[in-house]
């Protein structure tokens, strides 16, 4: 199996990278929370990684850390209707903090706002996942060359929470927080990371 890939940047877009390697480019389907943080192309990259097998395809997808890429592997083994491209889309919208505390909480409202994803598809994944979901200390921000930094995943759902008592969507307030801390690093406090996203 492989678990990650690391070279050359050549081409990126919000849901695929293309990373040269020994003379051979790999797509590699990402969720838009990974490409935030990728470098500019011509740069190196690492993605932790999983390959998924059908009998007329196979698929790459990759994550900036993996923590992330072992909760995508989570949601489609265990969660019933959630397949690769649903599971990419959910990552996608939420950051892995928001998306496992929706979960611990049971924040049905949060996960059924997902496009594409229901209630009954929201309801699933907290049944299936609850028991499973950690601690939440899994989230990370990833640098340029993919080493991760952990980022405090309670200021970061505090934050989050914040900008959604101010009135923000819980889709947008966790995709401003996510590039407050991106633009401040792992240190960052809560309120250093809500004046980032309202400034």
């Amino acid at each position: 199996m492989i678990t990650s890939i690391q070279g050359t940047l050549a081409a990126a877009t919000p849901l695929h990278a293309v990373i040269e390697l020994n003379g051979l480019g790999y797509e590699v389907n990402i969720p838009v929370t990974t490409a935030e943080k990728l470098p500019s192309p011509g740069a190196l990259v690492k993605l932790h990684t999983l390959v998924i097998y059908r009998e007329d395809a196979q698929t790459l997808y990759g994550f900036a850390t993996p923590a992330e890429r072992d909760f995508f592997r989570l949601m489609i083994e265990n969660v019933t209707g959630i397949g690769p491209k649903s599971a990419l889309a959910i990552m996608s919208r939420l950051s892995l903090a928001l998306l496992e505390g929706a979960i611990r909480s049971g924040d049905i409202a949060t996960l059924a706002k997902v496009p594409g994803i229901g209630k009954k598809t929201a309801e699933r994944l907290v049944v299936e996942l609850k028991a499973k979901v950690g601690g939440g200390d899994a989230s990370a921000v990833a640098g340029a060359s993919g080493e991760s930094a952990p980022i405090e995943p309670n200021a970061h759902r505090d934050a989050v929470a914040a900008l959604v008592a101010l009135g923000y969507k819980a889709g947008d307030a966790d995709q401003s927080v996510r590039r407050a801390a991106l633009s401040l690093g792992a240190k960052a406090t809560t309120e250093a990371l809500i004046k980032k996203a309202l400034g």
